[in-house]
Order: structure tokens, then sequence, then C-alpha cells
């Protein structure tokens, strides 16, 4: 299918060929018939990624102060690195899609017209409560501007408009113009400004009294004119601009006790002065409404009561298009131009380049019928028969860290790259053009079952790992498992099970990409240990650094946990470094039950008698280094700090050893799985350390989510 991307690091929009999304339970997939350009947030994007270094560093200054702050942790190099990594990224464009449903889901029957937040693609895939019905009176073309429409109730909603009150719309685009309707729908008396006088005319035909600001009108003393000197009951920002101007303007214009409600985007420096005299009320307004942004409303499904929160996303977009039903919203007037989805790139060109006056454009997208077979696999070129013992890797995520460390990795390693997998298909494609894979695909069964590969490569979420091992070993292929190897003890148990049925010389290697124990310093440091055979004692702290709330590493169910699905390097970098088996295992955590995302102290004992502490922290500042190793051992110290400088205290001879970049083991973690099939030989990590330092990790990622969990021990 085709779907309209764009590079964000050039701003080079394109209509590109991805395979056809997947659709997860509780999502519709749906054929698009329409589908319109946000001009607003749309051309932002686009400006952005052409705006260039100094540009991007204006659009965006708090950026620098974290860029600065990797360089003094990690170095000049890792900071560009990231920073490239960021923008070497391909984003899909569009929110205001309309299409049938091709199957039913979740209340929805096939053949239906929907509307959804769907991108500009000829199929797409939206959780069913980012969707709602069309009523049969309202066209594809009204109906298109449904899920903008929500975006201007929502700010109605927050400003709380009554009978007879006077309101401000700052900004005549077309979330503005539509706002204007549903202020006047309110009974309210609306003043609208614009420098554009296609808009302001388009107000004026709304019902709106309007400011020309390209005509020098002063919009203040129009103001005071349009409430006889009392300021206005509030104002609604629905512009795009880095200006501080609007907020400002608004305040003044403001009545006291005045509600101001951000709709678009504005400067926020504000004058308390402004705000504290008339005691004046700013909110700004999130999206559709309630449910956006929340991964169990959206991804989950879980819709919110009705009877306590009466206008959810959803519900507001029902609400839009009944007002176009009842013809008490029209949006038809504000359509400038149409483009067939062939010619989307001249629509983008309009956009930026503002020949002509834009304002409504809408996509058509060639007729599909429903029910016809699914295209979730894309070829790319031919692939090309390989040798049993020469690595031919399909691998399974095409996120931020597959695209950044290992197919890189992989293709620095000489492995023939297959194919790619992902869920929505457009990762995958980006990193399979990049990379030269032959095959794309939103269904991982057709990599798992293709007879050209030999090696899979799993870099999912989380909670997808242990599954896609087992089917993979089922498969033959050898496995390499981005970390973790399962989140649960019981998923352990069946990668076991897995490995226990497979017999013969030429069983496939099964490989976790604990990475840390291949890092150059790190196998230094082990060297010089093994050199004493007194037991050791091993400090780990890390600055892990807080991750958002709600996001996908913390919930039990998809990432296990932190502790699980990140500590578990710096349990299995002291496995390594002692060289023998965890015996025991002890955890201490300081926040509340319950939560995954836990600070906690863990510490482990070993075979040998030599004892190590991890203290996997996430309330730290960035400024302070990520990762710190110490030994104590034998009267001597050694001290690994992020993975770049290694020092000694005592060892005679041994002076600082620096890098000049941070080396975390990941590439030749990928280069001794390659070279592991080629040889023939087993899995660089043995595999009985592989599933004791999976299993102790899994148990002390479940302990540190009870308060005052107790020591376990494990052998």
């Amino acid at each position: 299918m085709r779907q309209i991307l764009q590079e964000l690091g050039s701003g080079k929009t394109e209509l590109a060929e991805v395979p056809e999304p997947d659709t997860l339970p509780g999502t519709l997939r749906i054929l698009t018939r329409r589908s319109l350009i946000s001009p607003g947030t749309e051309r932002m994007l686009i400006e952005f990624g052409r705006a260039g270094w100094v540009g991007r560093v204006r659009q965006h200054p708090d950026r620098v102060q974290q860029i600065l702050s990797k360089v003094r942790t990690d170095g000049l190099a890792a900071a560009v690195e990231a920073v490239r990594s960021k923008l070497d990224q391909t984003v899909s464009l569009g929110y205001c899609n309309v299409g049938q449903v091709d199957g039913a889901a979740r209340g929805f029957v096939a053949g239906e017209r929907v509307v959804s937040n769907g991108p500009h693609a000829e199929v797409v895939a939206v959780p069913a409560n980012l969707c709602a019905r069309i009523p049969a009176g309202v066209g594809d073309d009204e109906a298109a501007f449904a899920v903008i429409g929500a975006v201007g109730l929502q700010g109605v909603r927050l400003a709380a408009p009554t009978l007879g009150e006077s309101f401000v719309v700052s900004g005549l685009g077309l979330i503005g113009l539509i706002t204007v309707q549903l202020l006047r729908a309110n009974g309210c008396r609306v003043l609208g400004i614009d420098p554009d006088p296609l808009r302001t005319a388009l107000a004026r035909g709304f019902g709106a009294t309007t400011i020309d600001l390209g005509r020098s009108e002063d919009p203040l003393a129009a103001a005071t004119g349009f409430t006889n000197g009392r300021g206005v009951d509030g104002v609604l920002i629905t512009a795009a601009t880095e200006s501080d101007q609007p907020v400002s303007q608004a305040a003044h214009m403001c009545r006291k006790r005045g509600r101001i409600v951000l709709v678009g985007v504005a400067g926020l420096r504000l004058n308390r002065a402004e705000f504290y005299e008339k005691e004046l009320t700013l909110q700004v307004s999130c999206s559709y409404g309630p449910g956006r942004y929340d991964p169990d409303y959206e991804q989950g499904g879980r819709d919110y009561p009705l009877g306590f929160v009466r206008w959810t996303a959803q519900r507001n977009f029902e609400a839009v298009l009944e007002l176009m039903a009842e013809h008490r919203l029209d949006v038809l007037p504000l359509i400038t131009h149409r483009f067939p989805l062939a010619e989307a790139p001249l629509a983008y060109d309009l956009l930026t380049e503002k020949r002509e006056p834009a304002l409504g454009v809408l996509l058509e997208y060639p007729a599909r019928t429903v029910g016809a077979p699914v295209a979730r696999t894309l070829r790319l070129g031919p692939a090309a028969a390989v040798a049993a013992t020469e690595p031919a890797v399909a691998v399974l995520g095409a996120g931020n860290y597959a695209g950044r460390v290992l197919i890189p990795a992989l293709a620095n390693s000489g492995a023939r790259l297959i194919g790619i997998a992902s869920q929505g298909g457009v990762t995958a494609a980006r990193l399979g053009r990049k990379f030269g894979f032959s095959t794309v695909t939103t269904d991982p069964a057709t990599l798992l079952s293709d007879p050209l590969v030999n090696a899979v490569v799993v870099a999912t979420r989380h909670d997808t790992h242990a599954a896609f091992v087992q089917q993979a070993l089922a498969a033959g292929k050898h496995v390499f498992v981005e970390k973790p190897l399962a989140i649960t003890a019981s998923e352990i148990e069946g990668i076991e099970s897995a490995l226990a049925r497979l017999v013969g010389p030429h069983r496939p290697l099964l490989m976790v990409g604990f990475n840390r124990r291949f890092a150059r310093l790190s196998l230094r440091m082990k060297a010089l240990l093994q050199q004493q055979r007194a037991p050791k004692s091993f400090i780990v702290t890390v600055n892990a650094g807080a991750v958002p709330f709600g996001h996908w590493t913390q919930t039990v169910e998809v990432g296990g946990g932190r502790i699980i699905g990140e500590c578990c390097h710096f349990i299995d970098l002291l496995r390594f470094l002692a060289g023998a088996p965890i015996v025991h295992w002890d955890v201490a955590s300081v926040a509340a039950a319950g939560e995954p995302d836990t600070p906690a102290t863990i510490t482990l004992t070993f075979a040998d008698g030599s004892a190590g502490t991890v203290h996997y922290f996430m309330n730290g500042h960035a400024s302070f280094p990520k990762e710190r190793i110490e030994a104590f051992c034998a009267g001597r110290i050694l001290q690994l700090d992020n993975f770049r400088t290694l020092r000694g205290f005592g060892w005679s001879g041994l002076g600082p050893t620096r890098a000049w970049r941070r080396d975390k083991g990941q590439r030749a973690c990928v280069a001794a799985f390659v070279a592991a099939i080629r040889s023939g030989g087993d899995s660089p990590i043995p595999l009985e350390e592989m599933l004791e330092v999976s299993r102790v990790a899994v148990a002390v990622g479940m302990a540190a989510r009870r308060a005052g969990a107790d020591a376990t021990c494990y052998r």
C-alpha cells in the first residue's frame, strides 16, 4: 500500500510503498477513502525538518542542554550519534482519516464508514476508542474534518461557555473556524482574529465579528468595543506561533476572572501582572479530549465511565459528527483543494510554498474492496540462497535500538540481511531500504517460515520475546534475542522445554544480548581479575534515569519493569566477572509496593565466595555518569567508568585506559553471535549462564515490586 511519510532529518515528504499494518486485538482495520491534511501541524513538522541545525535549536532550546549533558557524560561521539539517530527517522503524517471498516471489531461491523486519527495511508489500523461511526447524513468530505473538529471542541469544553458570553478566537485556521461555529452553537458572541482576509471572510460567514490583522486593525480596541468596555469572557488561542503576543493580548482582552484556553501553539513567557490583577485562568487543551495519550484507553480499549467522564476523545468525535448531521457545523466551505493520493506531494508543495491560499486540503483514495486479501509483505528485491553456515538474518522489530545498533552491527559483521518486520510497517520499510533487506513485512510468521532465513534477531517489546524465541527455535533458526530473554518464570520454563526438544549435532544457537560482558574494557577487567584467586567484591552503580510514567518498559505485563528489562545487564556482567554461579540474592527497594520502576539495591553472592551489589537508581541527575563498575580484590581495586575509562589502584604498571567513545560491547556481542553461526560453535554466552541470569533477574524484579521483600536463596 501507499502511505505519506516524512524524513525527520530533511523534511522531505514522499508517497512510499509500505506493507499493510498488523491489526492487534481491539484495533480496527480501515480502508481509507479520504484524509484531511492538517495545515498547522503538518507544516510545522516539515518546516522543522527543513530548518537546519540553527533553526532546530531555536525551536527546541531545551534540547541543547540535554545534548551538552550527554557530551560531558558519554563523550562527543556518543552525543553526535544520538542526535543523528533521533533525526534519522521517518514519521507518518496525518491524523484525520475517513474509511470503511475491513473486518468486525469492538462493536463495529465490516463495511461501516468511520472516522479515526489514522495517518495518510491506504490502509490504517487504529484502536477502536479512537474511531467513531459516521452518521448517514454526513459525507466523506465533511467527516474528514471530525478529528480536527474534536480538537476545537475540547478547547471549547475547557472554556465552558455559557449562553450570551463573548469570546475571542485568535487564529482562524481550520480549528479556529470550527471553534467559531462551536461557540456560536453555544449561544456566544464571537470575535475572530487573523491576518488572512480569506479566513476572516469565512468567519464572518459563520456569524463572527472579525479583526483583519493584515489591515493593521487594533485587536485590543476592537475587543473593548465588542464588549462595551467590559472585556471578553474568554479567549481561545488556535494560532500556531512561537510568539508570546497571543497570550499577552488575550490577557489584556479578558474581563476580570476571564478564561484563556491554548488550543494551538504559542509562546508562554507570561507576565505575572497581566494575570494577577484580573485573576485570569490559563489552560492548555490536550488534543481530542480525555483518553488521548492514555495507553489503557487507546491500546488497552478501556473506556472512561460516561457518568464520570462525559466527553472522551471518542465521544467528542461523535459529537462533532452529530453537529454535522444536524447542519449546525458546516465544514464544506473550508475545503480549498483536493488531490488524488498519487499527487499528494503536490499538496505538500502547495502547503509549504504558499503559492496560493490553502485551508482544507483533502486527499482522495482509490476504492478498495472490503474483505480483499491483505498485503502485509513487501518485496524490495530478490534474495539469493546462502550456505547453511552463512548467517542469513531476519529481524523482528524495527525500533530505535534495532535501527541504531543491532542492524548496523549485523551489517558490519557480514551477515546477510533477508527480512525485517514491524507492527506498523513504516519503520521496517525505512530500515529495509536503508540496509538492503529483501523482504519487509508486518507478519513475523512470514520470516519465521522463510527457508532462506537461518537466524532470527528478536528486538520487539519484552512481552513477545519468549514466544518468538520458542517459535524461531521450533523452526530450526538460530536466535539472538535482545534482553530480557523473558519477563516471567513460566516463560523461561517454556524456553527450557523448547530447548530440550532440540536434539542432534546441528541444534540452533540461542543467545541473549547481554552486551556489557563483550565491552573491550569489561574483557580487560575480567582478564586482570582472573589473575587473582581470592574472592572479589563488586559495586555497580547505575544512574539509569527516569522514564515517563506509563511508558511500556514500566508496565509489568509488557515491559516487565526496568529491573527485569534493563538491570539484567548488570546481573549478567557480575556473573561474567565473578566467573562463578549465583547462589544467593537479596533486594531492597525504596519505592512503594506494586511500582515496577523502583530504585533498588541488589546483592548477589557467588559460589566462589565473591559478592556484588548493584545499585540501580532512577532518581539521580543526568550529569552524573550512567554506569560505574568497581572491583575490590586482594588489596587492589579496578574502577570502570561509563565504559570509557578503566583505572587500577594497586595494580603495578596499569595506568588509566581511556576510550574516545563509550563502548558497551553492543557490536562485539552481535559479531560474536554471527561468528558462532559461521564456525558452527556454541553460543558465545553459555546457555546455563543465560538461563541462570534470566531466572535471577525475573525473581529480583518480582521481589522489588513487593515492599519488604525477603532474601531468597537461588541455589
